[in-house]
């Protein structure tokens, strides 16, 4: 949940921008990050500071704030301050969260925070369970088919695997395994940034390598072919590779 809004005025009147200024103090989850009395003068620290919300009148000198609000990129939340009332629709059309006339009072300024708020709460929370599930969650163990069993291995113990014509070997931090099974089939069920295809016989765990000398892996007592068909793209991810 996100604890404060951070807020910017642009108001070009002096008393209403002590106003908004003590009315965002008042508040605990509003934080006022600057205050400007024109677009121009505000539109340098708005595309550095990026705050959550911007509090903007709209009959300003040299440039209104119905105008200013196509520039900003991004852009943030917005509430227009303004005396008339005749700006509503365009205000509308322009995505303002919300629209205050002067004078407007402490509890009709609560309300509008207050909302905006309470919306982007929820919302901030939602992206981060979005993005968290959008992490795929690598499996430490897998199954294959050995003979008659199932046999359960933790890829943390696969030094590579070797293809052997119809089989696979899987070599381990203990034994050999033979299955049944493609590098195809293999590669969807290892987690893909730890290991990778060095050579039409042969896939490796990265963390596995000792060393690497003339286009040969060395791991434990084992020498690894490169192909010149995936040396390129191995050396890519071994840089990547943390």
């Amino acid at each position: 949940m996100k604890e404060k809004l951070t807020c910017y005025i642009i108001e070009d009147e002096h008393l209403a921008q002590e106003i908004l200024e003590e009315y965002i103090r008042k508040v605990s989850f509003l934080e006022l990050k600057g205050s400007y009395v024109s677009p121009l003068e505000a539109a340098a620290p708005l595309k550095a500071d990026q705050p959550d919300l911007l509090f903007l009148d709209i009959n300003m000198p040299d440039l209104d704030g119905l105008s200013f609000i196509p520039m900003l990129n991004p852009k943030p939340l917005i509430i227009l301050t303004t005396a008339y009332d005749q700006y509503a629709l365009k205000a509308y059309e322009l995505e303002v969260r919300d629209y205050l006339l002067k004078p407007f009072t402490f509890e009709r300024f609560y309300k509008a925070v207050l909302r905006l708020y309470q919306e982007q709460s929820p919302r901030q929370a939602l992206e981060k369970k979005e993005e968290t599930a959008e992490v795929k969650q690598e499996p430490e163990y897998i199954f294959l088919k050995v003979g008659h069993r199932m046999q359960k291995l933790a890829t943390r113990d696969i030094l590579f695997v070797e293809g052997m014509k119809d089989y696979l070997q899987i070599h381990t931090t203990e034994e050999r395994i033979l299955t049944l099974l493609n590098f195809a089939k293999l590669e969807e069920l290892l987690p893909a940034q730890d290991f990778v295809r060095v050579h039409r016989s042969f896939l490796v765990a990265l963390n596995k390598i000792d060393h690497i000398e003339k286009n040969r892996i060395h791991i434990a007592d084992h020498i690894i072919p490169i192909s010149d068909t995936y040396a390129e793209a191995f050396y890519k991810r071994l840089r990547g590779f943390q």
